[in-house]
């Protein structure tokens, strides 16, 4: 019968290094006040042992429990999952929180709540009560929600807020949202597109305004008008189809649309081609997101690409950075937006 191998424990790894345990739990959980060459020297131990830190243990020897959690919302994650679209933000999310805990020593753990039920204190005090963990990530809508952030603020847990100002004393990170929808509006002009409409997201999304405003400086600044430009979505494909067939049944319709997600531009194509206009030669699209939906469409979609994975990334460096007392940035951190040209994108004919 086989012996089962002995485990290696931080005490193997002390004595290999000749060292304190305290030193070898200084060096894993990445404290300050480390020596280099001592941290080498227990590096090495751990290294030639094949030691691996348990979660457990690291929770027992200090205050930190080495988890994260993030929040993402109930109605429309569950509704994306059932109707099998999937949902590219959390896929996004999930590599970049999860990569980024990895080099840190820690685990993220993904919780679905509802901004808009009652219940949410008690379900986020449970989650904390049964995780406690080290800090928290907010993504929209969550994370302006005041239910919410008082809540982290007076536990006094470290929380991202992805798509927010950061009013509520969190950590505040966006994409860019208003530069991004102001850069796309200024290609279009470029491109010769005078009538530009948009096709908002849902109003309690802060992102959505700083979209509209993004598309409304930049036409304003050209000269352009507004007037019946613009429509109201809430990221599904109904809401934009009936945006789209309202946009471009006016006596003066758009040549090019801005819809403020994926799918939205989806519907903005299938609209056009129910009217029989052909995309990209009457009518330009432009989407946000750029997730597999958008580079699958026929045509491809011009899209602004936005950095999901690096932005959630960069969260966990700060509530890391916040957990460890060292300075944070003043003011939103800034992940800005990519732009991917497509095929669903012309000058306007005539």
């Amino acid at each position: 019968m086989a012996r089962r191998r002995q485990a290696v424990t931080i005490k193997h790894v002390a004595a290999d290094a000749g060292v304190s345990l305290q030193t070898v739990s200084r060096v894993i959980n990445n404290e300050p006040n480390v020596r280099p060459s001592m941290q080498e020297k227990v590096q090495a131990s751990i290294d030639k042992l094949g030691y691996i830190p348990s979660i457990a243990a690291q929770r027992m020897s200090g205050s930190r429990s080495y988890l994260i959690l993030a929040l993402n919302d109930r109605e429309r994650t569950i509704a994306d999952w059932q109707s099998r679209q999937g949902s590219n933000w959390i896929d996004q999310m999930l590599l970049g929180g999860m990569l980024k805990c990895a080099e840190f020593g820690y685990r993220l753990i993904f919780e679905l709540v509802d901004t808009h039920n009652d219940h949410v204190e008690r379900e986020l005090k449970a989650a904390i009560a049964a995780l406690q963990p080290d800090g928290i990530i907010l993504t929209p809508p969550h994370s302006d929600n005041p239910l919410i952030t008082n809540l982290l603020a007076n536990a006094k847990i470290p929380f991202a807020q992805i798509g927010s100002e950061g009013v509520s004393g969190g950590i505040p990170l966006n994409m860019g949202d208003e530069q991004a929808a102001f850069d796309a509006t200024n290609y279009l002009l470029r491109l010769g597109h005078s009538r530009i409409g948009f096709i908002t997201g849902p109003d309690d999304y802060v992102l959505s305004s700083w979209r509209k405003m993004g598309w409304k400086a930049a036409m304003l600044g050209a000269g352009k008008s507004l007037e019946n430009m613009c429509e109201p979505g809430d990221f599904s494909f109904d809401s934009g189809q009936r945006a789209a067939e309202k946009l471009l049944s006016a006596q003066k319709p758009p040549t090019a649309i801005i819809a403020s997600n994926d799918q939205m531009a989806l519907a903005v194509i299938k609209v056009a081609g129910d009217l029989g206009m052909d995309v990209p030669g009457d009518l330009s699209v432009i989407s946000f997101d750029n997730t597999p939906s958008a580079m699958l469409a026929q045509p491809p979609l011009t899209a602004i690409d936005q950095p999901v994975a690096d932005t959630t990334s960069r969260a966990v460096e700060l509530i890391i950075s916040a957990q460890k007392g060292e300075d944070l940035p003043d003011g939103p951190t800034v992940v800005s937006a990519g732009f991917v040209e497509r095929d669903s994108t012309a000058p306007p004919r005539g």
